[in-house]
């Protein structure tokens, strides 16, 4: 049986997306048929819709999901119907070399499912990351579905499924920010912003957003920092610096992905400190530092895919604090959309407006 169920679908580089029919057939072993409630939009679709990617076109777009699980294939245990699920795109394997060292987050065999969804003509879609959200129906591999307590909003709730996650697991999984660090976060974008909050719920005593733009600087304050820097308004590692008594942070979290702001965060961190790179470069993006400073300032230079997370941990902590009232999820919701916005909500994003839109369905 197939399912008939209305998409967001990118069909070529750099042309608006549209709305159309998708076709979504029953889940097959392994694989499972997920109601999508709510999925943010995340510049990695845009990516997409502009072919930075790859060139699969067409696109079934979105990816930062959650909803509920309508039926799974055979030999499916992790999930069942009526489950409340995060949507991920990095089901582990359980068998790769990563997976057998006890590090699954570097999972470097993640699963997709098999099955093809398409438009009505029969042309097989490209989902985004393996998930393809932006529809009221996905089909997805059952590892990509984390079960999490059902009392969350579906609309706060999935955008653990990249940029939050991403954002939070920067400071937390591969920063190992704890208590009474200094903690710095250039870009205060989505990403950004959920890096601060990961700092703060580790304890770092001092968390400095640095971004051009005042407004994110007030929306950082909301996260969670305890100091701004306007980066237009002068050099952002003498800031650093002077906030830090003169030393650098103990961990500066890069989540612009651009040669000039690593740069900056490599001087802004403290002897033996770490930089963390979240954001996200071009391929054509060089960077040049001088040896002698790698070796001589010590510490690590490390960069956090997806926030190290490993979804079946992460995810319903997460979702459990932000149950309690320690993370508030909800901030990062600028605004709920229909599936036929999404096109002016990438225009929002790119302007800088919004730190997340999402779909609701």
């Amino acid at each position: 049986m197939q399912h008939e169920v209305r998409g967001v679908v990118a069909r070529k580089k750099g042309q608006p997306v549209s709305v159309e029919t998708v076709l979504v057939p029953d889940p097959g072993p392994g694989e499972a048929l997920v109601k999508v409630q709510a999925c943010g939009v995340c510049h990695t679709d845009l990516h997409y819709r502009e072919g930075g990617i790859n060139d699969e076109f067409p696109f079934l777009l979105g990816h930062e999901a959650a909803g509920i699980v309508e039926s799974v294939g055979e030999g499916v245990t992790e999930v069942a119907p009526g489950d409340f699920v995060i949507l991920n795109w990095r089901a582990v394997c359980g068998q790769c070399r990563a997976c057998r060292r006890g590090r699954p987050w570097y999972c470097f065999d993640t699963h997709n499912a098999k099955q093809k969804m398409t438009l009505a003509d029969g042309t097989e879609l490209s989902p985004a990351l393996g998930i393809g959200a932006f529809v009221e129906k996905t089909l997805v591999a059952a590892g990509q579905c984390t079960k999490v307590d059902p009392a969350a909003s579906p609309a706060a709730a999935g955008l653990l499924g990249c940029g939050v996650m991403a954002g939070i697991g920067a400071a937390i999984n591969t920063g190992a920010v704890t208590r009474g660090d200094s903690v710095a976060v250039i870009g205060c974008g989505g990403v950004g912003d959920a890096a601060i909050a990961g700092a703060r719920l580790a304890g770092a005593a001092r968390i400095i957003a640095v971004d051009v733009d005042d407004r994110k600087l007030e929306w950082a304050k909301g996260m969670g920092a305890t100091h701004t820097v306007n980066s237009r308004q002068g050099d952002p590692v003498a800031a650093i610096r002077e906030l830090t008594g003169g030393f650098g942070a103990d961990v500066v979290i890069e989540a612009v992905g651009r040669p000039e702001t690593y740069e900056q965060a490599f001087y802004a961190r403290d002897l033996a400190g770490t930089v963390v790179l979240v954001g996200v470069p071009t391929p054509e993006m060089k960077i040049e530092l001088p040896l002698l400073e790698v070796f001589g300032r010590g510490g690590a230079l490390k960069s956090s895919w997806y926030g190290d997370c490993l979804p079946s941990r992460d995810f319903p902590m997460l979702i459990d604090l932000y149950l309690q009232g320690r993370l508030d999820l909800d901030a990062f919701v600028s605004e709920t959309i229909a599936l036929d916005e999404v096109e002016d909500a990438f225009d929002k994003m790119h302007r800088g407006d919004v730190l997340r839109s999402v779909v609701v369905l």
